[in-house]
């Protein structure tokens, strides 16, 4: 078959790898300079950058976490051991937050176990699971553990009153914290949570962009930078894109701008996917002087409105010591944000006069800070989301187009999972091939 791919991101790149190797005529078209999608890198004076957070190599399967480790690299890749905080008011607690309550003050371990036995108590009463998050934290959580980290963190980090997002997303996302844990917790004795990212890995050199140049490692001219799709539109039995007939289109850009150019698209699915807002991300890279390195610490939270506009901090050059030059250090601050943010002079100053009153650096110290913005990095979880996207699934796997991947799909998803969704559309596409019946897409939840 011949086969067009839009978007050239995790999800597509992995899925032209392999659609090429079943012997299928691929085409990737990407409309940014280069390939990459969110899992992007750059240089800045020689400061290794990733353009949408603090990326690591992990999974919670391992046949996934092998090939991905296989296209970046096996034998150039850091292995680490994960050491996440989260800056409480005046000191670091554990993250999770519910297996770092010991480091708390005695106030706060009262209130945290108090409501969260009141919370265990009331499921156990049969209170039903809440729509919206505001209401599902103080549901799972507690009180105590909703007003000293969940609420204002999700806050920060979402841009939203949490009563106007739903509950749905965080199913399979948010682990279960069972009493043990917290009993344990507040106690004293040592708990883990996220065991799955215990350890990680990351490119030695290139940042995660190493991930997605191994993927497409092969493609040559196949793959096409810098094409933004003009027109979408059926073709007798196939398809058409910007006037190239296709037999099969698989997109993976984000909805609202397939929408865009899709050509006899219904008008009420053209509505819906413009209702599809993103939440975007400035992620800053603060490169450092510095004759001692850095604390060993992956990333920290950071909850509180008073601790600045960044809601996590990674602390890049730990996970590569090539992600810095000689005598410096890096840092990356994420903000996440709705609309537009400038992030000039002024912004980058008031941005690091926070972090260094969170004793991160001195600000006499940096050397370099560069923000990169990307528009679609987090998906709008709100309450008319789970219903629409439901509808918008249902009508694009009917559509004999293929809609897979972080925003062409509208799951949250990590690389990983993204790779996987790859593995199940070829699947898909292989038994298209065989009986040349137009199957409706059919994935796993």
């Amino acid at each position: 078959m011949k086969i067009t791919i839009l978007g050239a991101g995790v999800t597509g790149l992995t899925l032209a790898r392999l659609l090429l190797q079943d012997g299928h005529d691929v085409l990737v078209l990407e409309s940014s300079g280069e390939a990459g999608g969110l899992c992007r890198s750059s240089v800045v004076d020689g400061f290794t950058f990733d353009h949408a957070g603090g990326h690591i190599l992990f999974s919670k399967d391992r046949a996934t976490l092998d090939w991905m480790k296989e296209r970046a690299g096996s034998d150039s890749l850091v292995e680490t051991e994960r050491r996440t905080r989260i800056l409480w008011h005046d000191r670091y607690v554990p993250y999770p937050f519910e297996n770092g309550i010991a480091s708390l003050t005695p106030q706060a371990k009262f209130e945290c176990l108090k409501g969260y036995l009141e919370a265990v108590e009331r499921r156990k009463g049969g209170e039903p699971c809440p729509e919206d998050f505001h209401s599902w934290i103080l549901w799972k959580m507690g009180k105590g553990f909703a007003d000293h980290f969940m609420i204002p963190y999700n806050e920060k980090i979402w841009e939203c009153d949490l009563r106007e997002m739903s509950s749905l997303w965080v199913a399979g996302r948010v682990p279960d914290a069972p009493v043990d844990d917290i009993l344990k917790a507040v106690s004293g004795l040592e708990t883990r949570g996220y065991t799955h990212q215990a350890r990680f890995f990351y490119p030695r050199r290139g940042g995660f962009q190493a991930l997605t140049d191994g993927i497409a490692e092969g493609l040559g001219d196949r793959l096409v930078t810098g094409h933004e799709v003009r027109n979408l539109r059926r073709r007798g039995g196939g398809w058409e894109v910007d006037g190239d007939p296709t037999d099969l289109v698989v997109n993976t850009i984000p909805l609202p701008v397939l929408a865009e150019v899709f050509e006899g698209l219904p008008e009420e699915i053209r509505l819906e996917c413009a209702e599809l807002r993103p939440i975007s991300l400035a992620n800053v890279l603060i490169g450092c002087r510095s004759d001692r390195g850095l604390d060993p610490l992956s990333w920290i939270y950071l909850p509180f409105e008073d601790q600045g506009p960044a809601n996590r901090v990674t602390f890049f050059s730990n996970y590569s010591p090539e992600n810095a030059p000689e005598g410096h250090v890096s840092f990356m601050a994420e903000v996440t944000y709705r609309g537009t943010l400038e992030t000039g002079k002024e912004w980058l100053g008031d941005l690091c006069r926070a972090l260094e009153t969170c004793g991160l650096f001195r600000r006499e110290d940096v050397v370099v800070l560069h923000p990169f913005h990307s528009r679609y990095a987090y998906i709008d979880q709100n309450l008319a989301f789970p219903d629409r996207i439901a509808r918008l699934r249902a009508w694009f796997d009917r559509s004999g187009l293929l809609s897979i991947g972080r925003f062409g799909r509208y799951e949250y998803h990590n690389s990983d999972q993204c790779v996987q969704r790859a593995f199940q559309a070829r699947a898909h596409i292989a038994r298209l091939a065989e009986t040349g019946d137009d199957l409706p897409l059919s994935l796993p939840a």
